[in-house]
C-alpha cells in the first residue's frame, strides 16, 4: 500500500471476541491477568503471545508501533514519553558494548546538546561535534573519533541546514557507527530515513505526527535485529508513552501526509512572500533555491501524492535590524500565529529560539551556530496561506 492508505489502515482494527473495532480501542489496564497462573507465566517469559504488564507492552501502543513502523518502510518502532526520551533510548542502544563515543552533527536543538553534555558525557560518553553539510569534513572527524554512533537531524533545527542523509550513513557505516537520525521536522511524509541508511529513527511525536497540541509524546524506529535490545532498555528504564497519548498520536497519524502536504505547500507561500519583504533580512527555507542545501533536499524529500515537490513545513527567518525588543513586539503584534515552544500543529506556531529551544546556550555558543536575537523559527500550519502571510506582515508593521 502506499504511504496515504497505509496512514490510515496500518496497526489498528484487530479481531476481538467475534468483532472488530472500527476504531483502535483504548486499553488503560496496567496489568493482565489469564485463567492460570501457568499461561501469564509463559506470556511473561515470552513463550506465548499476551500482555501481561503495561510497561512490557500494550495493545494500543502496539497498534501505533505497528502503525509507524509500517510508515517508515519496516523494522520495529517504541513509543515513549517524549520525542527526548526516545533520543536518550536510541543513543543508549548505539552505545551498549561499544565504545563510548559518539560523532554528532554540529547543528542540533538546544535541549539535545544538554543530553550529549550534561547527562551523557558525565556518565564517560565522549562527543565530536562536526558539520553534516560538509561530508568530508565529517568523515574526518568519523575517521579520526572512532565513534559507535553518529548522530544528527535531519533538518537542522532552528536554521533548516538538510545533510545529505544517505551519504551520511554510508560514512558511518563504513567506520562501525550506527546512524541516529532526528527526523522530527520531516516525518515518514517527507522522508524515508530507514530507506536512506539510519539504524534509529527518533521522532517527538508531540510535533508533526500527533499534529494537534495534544499529545507529548515520542517514536523510535529500528531495524529488527536491535529489537532485543532496545525492548530491554525500554523495559528496564520505562520510559512508556500512556494508552490514551498512544491513540491520539495513531489517529493524528492517519491524517499525516494530508496535513504534511498542506504544510509544505503553504510554507513555500510563507517562505516566498518574507523573501520578498524588505523588513526581512534572511529566510531560511530549503524549497528556496538560493538555500545551500536546496539541491539536497530535492533529491531526498519525498513529493506529495500529486506529485508537487516538498520542502517542510517549517521557515525561519531574521528580522533586519532587529533585537530582543523589537522581536518581541513582532510577537505581541501576531493575531493568528500562535506564540509557543512547539511546531507541527494545524495551526501556525511562532517561537525565538533565543529563549525556547535554545536558550539554554550561551550566547557566544548561539552566535557560533548562527543564530542571532533577531532570529524566528515558524510552523507553519494548515490554515489559509494569505491567513498566515497577512497576519506576519501586519505584525511586521508593527
Amino acid at each position: 500500500m502506499k504511504l496515504e492508505s497505509l496512514a490510515v489502515h496500518a496497526g489498528g482494527r484487530k479481531p476481538s471476541a467475534g468483532f472488530t473495532a472500527a476504531a483502535t480501542p483504548i486499553h488503560v489496564s496496567s496489568s493482565y491477568f489469564y485463567g492460570t497462573a501457568a499461561e501469564l507465566a509463559k506470556v511473561e517469559a515470552g513463550n506465548a503471545e499476551g500482555y501481561s504488564y503495561t510497561r512490557h507492552g500494550n495493545p494500543t501502543a502496539d497498534a501505533l508501533h505497528e502503525q509507524i513502523a509500517a510508515l517508515e518502510g519496516g523494522g520495529a518502532a517504541l513509543s515513549t514519553a517524549s520525542g527526548m526520551s526516545a533520543l536518550h533510548l536510541a543513543l543508549s542502544a548505539a552505545l551498549t558494548g561499544r565504545p563510548q563515543r559518539i560523532v554528532a552533527a554540529n547543528m542540533l536543538f538546544g535541549q539535545t546538546y544538554l543530553l550529549l553534555s550534561g547527562v551523557m558525557e558525565p556518565q564517560g560518553v565522549e562527543t565530536r561535534f562536526a558539520d553534516p553539510c560538509d561530508p568530508d569534513a565529517f568523515e574526518r572527524a568519523v575517521a579520526e573519533h572512532r565513534p559507535s554512533c553518529v548522530l544528527l537531524e535531519a533538518v537542522s533545527n532552528p536554521l533548516l541546514r538538510v545533510a545529505e542523509l544517505d551519504r551520511i550513513a554510508a560514512i558511518a557505516h563504513e567506520h562501525g557507527a550506527a546512524l541516529v537520525a532526528d527526523c522530527t521536522f520531516t516525518t515518514p511524509a517527507l522522508l524515508q530515513a530507514r530507506g536512506l541508511g539510519a539504524d534509529f529513527i527518533v521522532h517527538s511525536g508531540t510535533k508533526h505526527l500527533a499534529g494537534h497540541a495534544d499529545v507529548l509524546g515520542g517514536i523510535l524506529v529500528y531495524a529488527n535485529e536491535h529489537a532485543p535490545l532496545v525492548e530491554d532498555l525500554s523495559q528496564t528504564l520505562g520510559p512508556n508513552l500512556g494508552p490514551f497519548e498512544c491513540y491520539l498520536t495513531m489517529r493524528g497519524i492517519k491524517t499525516l501526509p494530508l496535513r504534511m502536504a498542506a504544510h509544505c505547500r503553504n510554507a513555500g507561500i510563507v517562505a516566498r512572500a518574507l523573501q520578498e519583504d524588505e523588513r526581512i533580512l534572511r529566510v531560511h527555507y530549503p524549497g528556496l533555491a538560493d538555500h545551500p542545501d536546496h539541491d539536497a533536499a530535492s533529491r531526498l524529500f519525498l513529493p506529495a501524492a500529486g506529485g508537487e515537490k516538498q520542502y517542510g513545513g517549517m521557515v525561519s527567518f531574521e528580522i533586519a535590524s532587529a533585537g530582543r525588543q523589537e522581536v518581541f513586539r513582532f510577537l505581541n503584534a501576531l493575531k493568528l500565529v500562535v506564540r509557543t515552544l512547539s511546531l507541527g500543529d494545524v495551526h501556525s506556531l511562532v517561537s525565538y529560539p533565543a529563549m525556547s529551544s535554545h536558550r539554554n546556550l550561551s550566547p557566544k555558543h548561539r552566535a557560533r551556530l548562527g543564530i542571532g536575537d533577531n532570529l524566528l523559527r515558524l510552523s507553519v500550519g494548515i490554515e489559509d496561506p494569505e491567513d498566515i502571510v497577512e497576519d506576519l506582515l501586519q505584525a511586521l508593521r508593527g
